[in-house]
């Protein structure tokens, strides 16, 4: 099994850049866990207390669950991913059973700081993309699919996604193998990435065999 850790900030392209490797690579043989599903389950708080909680530092993970998945993906064994809702800032009682494959990525913001999830990536990418472009993005997508107003998006820009972003995010890019600037509109980044990893795949050494 071979897996690759995805990072970099919000509104990035790392999707984009996720769902682009994976249509280049063999059908059936990627599976993909995004951070986003391992945010700490706050069904115990008043939903005023959940709408205040920093996404964006890395102690709203719960990275011991997500290494723990990832042990047990490669041992062979699949797994219940947790289903994370913006909306409620809960999870959901259900999960979604992801399977073995030859190919796991892990992708979200903070991926890279941890230590121990980062020691688990055979290959290590940091997807860079201009904060202008960014914040256009995290716009769209917090009024679109997170139900925020535009004010409620640019107080939480600046209160906790670019200092966070500064913080503990940017600094990752050092741990990196590969940077891919301008997100998923880099397809010669995004071919060279799909290139090694079918290249390592066929050697087949990874982290841990």
């Amino acid at each position: 099994m071979l897996i690759v850790g995805i990072a970099g900030g919000t509104g990035s392209g790392k999707t984009t850049v996720v769902r682009e490797i994976v249509s280049k690579l063999p059908k059936d043989e990627v599976a993909v866990l995004s951070q986003d599903s391992y945010y700490r389950d706050n069904s115990h708080l008043p939903l005023e207390e959940r709408q205040q909680i920093n996404f964006d530092h890395p102690m709203a993970i719960e990275f011991e669950l997500l290494i723990e998945h990832l042990k047990q993906l490669r041992a062979g064994k699949p797994i219940g991913q947790p289903i994370y809702s913006y909306l409620t800032c809960a999870r959901s009682e259900e999960t979604v059973t992801i399977y073995p494959k030859e190919v796991v990525i892990v992708e979200g913001i903070l991926v890279l700081s941890n230590q121990k999830l980062r020691d688990m990536f055979d290959i290590k990418v940091f997807v860079f993309a201009d904060a202008d472009d960014r914040i256009i993005r995290v716009i769209r997508r917090d009024i679109e699919e997170r139900g925020r107003d535009v004010a409620t998006v640019l107080d939480r820009y600046h209160n906790s996604v670019k200092p966070m972003h500064q913080q503990f995010i940017e600094p990752t890019q050092k741990y990196a193998d590969l940077i891919v600037p301008q997100g998923g509109e880099n397809t010669v980044a995004i071919s060279v990435l799909s290139t090694v990893i079918k290249e390592r795949l066929t050697r087949g050494v990874f982290v841990g065999s």
